[in-house]
């Protein structure tokens, strides 16, 4: 187990329809490298976040961190786009929309960091 406090992991990822898959399977990866547990959460967070910068902003390369901060397991994402994400209300006719619903139930809780260059980071922090 890796001490706390410490950047367990980066990646860069070049947006593309294909970006989730590969950032799951660099997260899945670090975690069992790193006897994590288990990586449920933290891989469906990273599935929706890389999903919604490639989605919804024009990052061209996204870099997704993985860190660990007083005990629990953080995941960023980075993009440089302004605009916060919106968790949307249910709909139940709605074909889509409820990824970051879904995902703040998952976590213990989520925001975003502006960064001073532009763009932000949304960050899920997941239970000890």
């Amino acid at each position: 187990m890796i001490d706390s406090d410490a950047a367990v992991g980066a990646i860069l990822i070049r947006s593309s329809a294909r970006a989730p898959q590969l950032a799951r399977t660099w997260l899945a990866g670090v975690f069992g490298q790193c006897d994590l547990g288990d990586d449920y959460a933290a891989r469906t967070v990273v599935t929706e976040l890389v999903t919604n910068v490639h989605r919804h902003t024009d990052t061209e390369v996204i870099p997704v961190r993985l860190l660990l901060e007083d005990g629990y397991t953080v995941v960023e994402v980075e993009d440089r786009s302004d605009e916060l994400p919106v968790v949307q209300n249910e709909d139940d006719t709605a074909e889509s929309g409820r990824g970051l619903l879904m995902m703040s139930m998952l976590v213990e809780e989520w925001g975003v960091r502006a960064l001073d260059e532009g763009g932000k980071v949304t960050w899920a922090r997941l239970g000890a």
